[in-house]
């Protein structure tokens, strides 16, 4: 008998899915696209195709979130970030879980991460801006952002929460989640 957990069920096993197939494919990260909009062209992030796969995944969780099952929820979240590490609203949902349990560090990390993600992937369109948080592949970037800032406030990380709020806020200069005023930014 061999000391490896092959004869384990893997955590997609467990929750039904079956066995995966091979190893996990090379995803298109996380990328932005230009958008036609009504006063001129707009960013809009374009998500890998695992996560717009996993979209019926993410609302089992939600569910279970809204059941009381934070913790099947959260593992099944740590899967689904195994299958798809830019998938942004796992990061986020993450992220919301540790600060329903208190620990803004730890929901930091996540939204931190998210936020990362959003961040490397403007920076390689060259920044492009508007993004706007109303576009639906927006919005998964703009709330972590947002808890990322509210975790930062809480940490005692002020100064780091208003450049965030800041930086994050120039993307969409309308601020519908009032980023810079949650950090405390007074500049104009």
């Amino acid at each position: 008998m061999s000391d490896d957990d092959s004869s384990q069920p893997s955590p997609s096993e467990s929750a039904g899915r079956g066995p995966r197939r091979g190893g996990a494919k090379r995803q298109r990260p996380l990328r932005v696209v230009r958008r036609p909009g009504p006063t001129g062209e707009q960013w809009e992030f374009v998500h890998p195709s695992c996560a717009r796969r996993r979209r019926e995944d993410l609302e089992e969780v939600e569910a279970m979130v809204e059941a009381g099952e934070n913790e099947i929820a959260r593992e099944e979240l740590v899967w689904l970030l195994s299958e798809c590490p830019d998938f942004l609203e796992a990061h986020l949902h993450l992220g919301l879980l540790a600060l329903e349990e208190d620990d803004p560090k730890l929901a930091r990390g996540h939204f931190g991460r998210a936020v990362e993600l959003g961040l490397r992937a403007l920076e390689a369109a060259g920044n492009p801006r508007p993004c706007p948080y109303e576009l639906p592949g927006n919005k998964s970037f703009f709330e972590a952002a947002k808890g990322l800032v509210h975790c930062l406030m809480a940490t005692g990380r002020k100064a780091l929460a208003r450049d965030t709020g800041r930086r994050i806020a120039a993307f969409d200069p309308a601020d519908p989640l009032g980023l810079s005023r949650m950090a405390g930014d007074t500049s104009p």
